[in-house]
Order: structure tokens, then C-alpha cells, then sequence
């Protein structure tokens, strides 16, 4: 079946360097680029949370016409 094959491993770095190395890595959004996806956000969160509502009263509306 699957042979496992040893290799060498990387030498370890401390766990702080190896944080910072991946920190260097991110690619941070510009200002004007996060806001957009801020406003973005927190528009469709309060829209999704109005359908959500209507959907719940119309749902509860429905339930206690069927049970009355």
C-alpha cells in the first residue's frame, strides 16, 4: 500500500519568529478599500436581519392562524 518516506525537517524557529514571518505575509487593505467592505457588511447584515423578520412574523402570523 503507501510507503511513508522520512524527510529532514526544517530546522524550528522560535514561535514568536515564526509569527512574525507570517505576519509579513498579510497583505493589509487599504483604508479606503476596508471601509467599502465595512459599509458593505453591515448594509447586508441589516438587510438580511429585516428579511429575516418578515419572514419570522409572517411564519408566527401563519402558525396561529392554523392553530385558532
Amino acid at each position: 500500500m503507501g510507503e511513508t518516506v522520512k524527510t529532514d525537517k526544517a530546522p524550528k524557529k522560535s514561535w514568536s519568529e515564526g509569527l512574525k514571518a507570517e505576519f509579513d505575509k498579510i497583505v493589509w487593505p487599504d483604508q479606503k478599500s476596508l471601509g467599502k467592505q465595512t459599509v458593505s457588511v453591515v448594509v447586508l447584515s441589516v438587510v438580511l436581519g429585516v428579511i429575516i423578520t418578515i419572514v419570522d412574523f409572517l411564519v408566527q402570523y401563519g402558525v396561529d392562524f392554523i392553530v385558532k
